[in-house]
């Protein structure tokens, strides 16, 4: 099993019957495939959809249907398309239950920085902001480490997509959680030692007396 799909089924069983939740663009978006069976649930793009599904096959998407970054997308029977103020509103308005969102770096404290990188060409901040703002909760779903440099670092080097602290972080390693602020190892993926998870993060994790391995449906 490919690191991003670990990822991906292990977010999956964050969700909820019911719940209303955006997926950012990359590894989020395919938590939309790992959806317990029979379970509900509702996901939102920014760009004002409720009701995608997965990516659909090759040369069966409508030109019309993307997610917020541009990419094929499907929708289910009975989904809505609404103008980027109603879905920004949502989002605003503390409507969704949860957002999964890729990450740049992650500090000690579950601040995150995802939107750009000093230098480079960015076409636009997204809704990355509101949405690590706004939403009950926020997961974060990435590589642990990139280029041989952790992610999970002592402090963002890049700029922060907000003050607000994260609620959990998924990587290819380990499950993250900031209980009182301070990054908190919660469980490790298949195959990996906390030794292993300890080695490759920058920032300094509290280790529980027991470490369960991460669940994966």
């Amino acid at each position: 099993m490919d690191a991003q799909t670990v990822i991906a089924k292990r977010i999956a069983l964050e969700l909820r019957e019911g719940m209303l939740v955006n997926l950012g663009i990359g590894i989020p978006t395919l938590v939309a495939r790992f959806v317990p069976g029979g379970m509900r649930v509702f996901f939102q793009s920014e760009n004002g959809l409720i009701g995608t599904g997965t990516v659909p096959e090759e040369g069966m998407h409508h030109r019309l249907l993307t997610d917020a970054g541009g990419r094929p997308v499907a929708a289910l029977p009975g989904a809505c398309t609404f103008d980027s103020a109603m879905s920004f509103g949502l989002i605003r308005g503390g409507h969704l239950d949860m957002t999964v969102l890729g990450g740049l770096q992650v500090d000690g404290s579950g601040r995150l920085a995802n939107w750009m990188i000093p230098g480079k060409m960015v076409p636009g901040m997204g809704g990355a902001m509101d949405l690590a703002t706004g939403a009950r909760r926020v997961v974060v779903a990435m590589q642990h480490s990139a280029k041989g440099r952790s992610k999970i670092v002592k402090r963002c080097s890049l700029p922060l997509t907000s003050a607000r602290p994260v609620d959990l972080v998924v990587t290819d390693m380990a499950v993250l959680a900031f209980p009182g602020g301070r990054a908190t190892l919660m469980e490790t993926a298949p195959g990996v030692t906390v030794e292993q998870v300890l080695a490759a993060t920058e920032a300094a994790l509290e280790v529980p007396g027991t470490v369960p391995p991460m669940q994966i449906q």
